[in-house]
């Protein structure tokens, strides 16, 4: 796929940056130049200019690209512009970098299909892991359910998945198991799997179950 990033800060440099590294076609674009030039090695193109000018965006074959991601930093109004231009370009997916509520509505109605908060999800997810040590990792989903990767507590280890009965006591399910030793993932382990205590469970369920879980 080609990738266009606009706005190479902190954000735009290292998801530029992955995405090369991943082997992506990536157009890495920024109008400062000290950031242009230490993409030259991270991208597969990098251009100096100001995005949020129209016949900057069509000189460079952005309407080429097939995902944008743009992250202008505070500059609100050029991350508005540049959502526009772009979304008239008939660019399939443009992704930007809100700085909040009232900046990510306008995004999402100039054209943005989808509205990121990477400093937000960042702290939320460091709040949960704070809050709940054994968290690794957790995944929202709608309705109050969660997807969460946990260290099994103390009372799990040496057990069976039939034996902890986590579905009827927590109303969560293990939908799969990360073994570190041996290294091994398990997806939809049976009943009669024991649980290590070098294990990972991946959990869906209810929040405020998963909470339950997470601080036991």
């Amino acid at each position: 796929m080609k990738f266009g990033v606009i706005g190479l800060g902190s954000f735009g440099y290292h998801i530029a940056k992955t995405l090369f590294e991943m082997g992506e076609d990536v157009l890495a674009i920024d109008k400062d130049k000290e950031r242009v030039d230490r993409m030259k090695n991270c991208s597969s193109h990098a251009v100096h200019m100001e995005a949020a000018d129209k016949e900057n965006l069509q000189a460079v074959g952005i309407q080429e690209m097939d995902v944008i991601i743009i992250s202008l930093g505070p500059n609100m109004e050029g991350s508005i512009l540049a959502v526009h231009y772009l979304s008239g370009m008939k660019i399939k997916r443009i992704i930007a970098k809100a700085l909040s509520e009232d900046h990510a509505k306008i995004l999402e109605a100039v054209g943005a299909t989808d509205v990121i908060y990477p400093e937000r999800d960042m702290a939320v997810k460091t709040a949960l892991k704070l809050s709940n040590p054994n968290v690794l990792e957790f995944l929202p989903l709608s309705s109050g359910i969660e997807i969460r990767e946990i260290a099994p507590p103390e009372e799990f280890i040496g057990k069976n998945l039939r034996e902890l009965n986590l579905i009827n006591r927590f109303e969560i399910q293990v939908i799969a198991v990360k073994g570190l030793v041996p290294e091994k993932t398990t997806l939809i382990p049976k009943a009669d799997f024991v649980i290590k205590d070098s294990d990972v469970l991946v959990v869906i369920g209810p929040k405020k179950q998963l909470k339950k879980i997470s601080s036991m």
